[in-house]
């Protein structure tokens, strides 16, 4: 981690280096929150913090976050869109879920996992997928046990606390934020089309994020 990081005014300075492109302005990513961790941190993740809170809160280095968000659009452009699966057992992932997948054209599953649903073909729900992504790997285990028992590639949002054993890319990201995950979707499903050719370079999606952001349940 880099010391200049490290000061009371660390994010100012973060902000000004110009060699420095984010995919989004830096206060779009703060105010969502996508850099807030938890107080803990598994040995999985610790490449992807560059400072703990004095209350022991993790901090997430934004520029691997957007880094992360960047390739990983890269990467799931390369699939068909059809067999892209998208699993959010979390409850404020479910709608950024269903408005990814409205734009890139994945499947979405939502709430509950049904086991089988990768592997077993007499199941309604079954589905062979290309590629996952999981809002969570610790609560959408189900389809991360069967996308690895299969050998399909698992792209993983991933906080502080999570392991990320089977995940083939890791997005490091507060994946628990209702702000946080509807943001992160929704530059990653812009990503996607942008690297497909579908939406041009310098155009964002028709909506804002505040529309994949799931209703409070406070």
């Amino acid at each position: 981690m880099e010391e200049e990081f490290r000061s009371s005014n660390e994010w100012e300075k973060f902000e000004v280096r110009k060699e420095i492109e984010l995919l989004i302005p830096l206060d779009q990513y703060l105010v969502a929150g996508v850099h807030i961790g938890t107080n803990m941190c598994t040995k999985f993740m610790e490449k992807f913090v560059y400072r703990v809170r004095s209350d022991g809160l993790y901090i997430l280095d934004v520029r691997k976050i957007d880094e992360r968000l960047k390739i990983a659009g890269k990467f799931l452009s390369k699939f068909d869109q059809s067999k892209i699966a998208v699993v959010s057992v979390r409850q404020y992932g479910q709608k950024p879920v269903l408005k990814f997948s409205q734009y890139v054209g994945s499947r979405p599953f939502i709430g509950r996992f049904l086991p089988g649903s990768f592997v077993n073909p007499h199941l309604l729900t079954y589905f062979e997928p290309d590629v996952v992504i999981v809002t969570d790997p610790r609560v959408d285990h189900q389809a991360v046990k069967e996308a690895a028992e299969i050998g399909i590639p698992i792209v993983a949002l991933a906080d502080t606390d999570n392991k990320t054993s089977h995940i083939e890319f890791i997005i490091p990201a507060n994946n628990k934020g209702r702000k946080s995950l509807a943001l992160l979707y929704w530059v990653l499903a812009r990503q996607v089309l942008r690297e497909k050719g579908l939406l041009p370079l310098d155009k964002d999606l028709p909506e804002p994020p505040s529309a994949f952001e799931a209703a409070s349940t406070k």
